[in-house]
């Protein structure tokens, strides 16, 4: 026979066993995929040379008062939602005036009335929640932003990057009525103009003669370099009338009304002779050389 506390233990031991295979057995719960309340956005976006990207979370106003009420005046926030807003540049930029080496940085805001603190910090680990962790010691840069009435209300919290040209770009962040721009500056001309010189006094068998032309045109950099550059293309391409539209407004822009009248009256005849180009680039380019012309009489 079986001593008592022996069998008890045996029992035991038995319901374990058949305890753990039923709960071995048992299916795991399916995942199920709820959406966000503040979804994840993500902007990409070159300005001159410069790669930039800015991943967020977006709340939205759901009926309550953003500024002021749901984000406090005077205190740091994450610009978003969930983890701090990160902001990437490939090269070194500047914001609103303020240095930022290239990297990868936390965007934190103070929020104002009148005036908002920007803040930079470049990622040291993992991502930040919220700005709890926050410590001015580890700004990167620091600087103010004007905010703007907006016209009409913004629900859900957005992040744009606007006003583009070669050198330069707007930040903007826009929430409820208000418009905070921040303005990115980067040095494409430093960077490109030596690449340019070099290729262009090189014995290269094929160079970039309009897009460098282009880029001294619109840089306001050497205008004769810019007309010779031009001129130089045409040589390759003579019945090309978008170029000879080019080099009339770089010839104006140089000061040599003589030369940009007659580049845009040929332009505008080679554009009228083309029988093979589709009728909306005909009147595009008929338009865009009758405009110089008139503004050259």
């Amino acid at each position: 026979m079986i001593p008592r506390h022996l069998r008890s233990a045996l029992l035991f031991i038995a319901g374990s066993v058949l305890a753990t295979g039923l709960f071995a057995q048992a299916p795991a719960a399916p995942k199920i995929d709820f959406p966000a309340p503040s979804p994840q956005g993500v902007i990409k976006q070159r300005v001159g040379l410069t790669d930039i990207e800015v991943t967020y979370n977006r709340p939205s106003m759901k009926g309550r008062k953003v500024f002021g009420g749901l984000v406090p005046y005077g205190q740091v926030w994450r610009t978003g939602a969930n983890n701090a807003t990160r902001i990437t540049f490939s090269t070194a930029a500047k914001l609103n005036g303020a240095a930022v080496p290239a990297g990868t940085y936390e965007l934190f805001t103070i929020p104002g009335e009148t005036e908002w603190t920007v803040i930079v910090q470049a990622v040291k680990e993992k991502a930040q929640w919220g700005s709890y962790a926050y410590d001015q010691k580890n700004d990167t840069a620091r600087f103010t932003a004007k905010p703007e009435a907006f016209p009409y209300p913004v629900e859900t919290f957005a992040i744009n990057i606007g006003e583009l040209s070669d050198t330069s770009a707007t930040l903007a962040l826009f929430w409820e009525k208000v418009r905070v721009p921040v303005r990115i500056e980067v040095d494409t001309v430093a960077t490109l103009v030596p690449q340019v010189e070099a290729v262009m006094a090189s014995d290269a068998e094929k160079k970039p003669f309009f897009a460098a032309a282009m880029f001294y045109y619109e840089n306001n950099l050497d205008l004769a370099k810019a007309a010779a550059w031009m001129a130089k293309g045409l040589e390759a391409q003579p019945n090309a009338y978008w170029m000879h539209y080019r080099h009339g407004l770089i010839l104006a822009k140089k000061g040599d009304k003589a030369g940009a009248l007659a580049a845009a009256q040929h332009s505008l005849n080679l554009v009228k002779s083309d029988d093979k180009a589709p009728a909306a680039l005909k009147d595009e380019y008929t338009r865009l050389n009758d405009a110089l012309l008139a503004s050259l009489k």
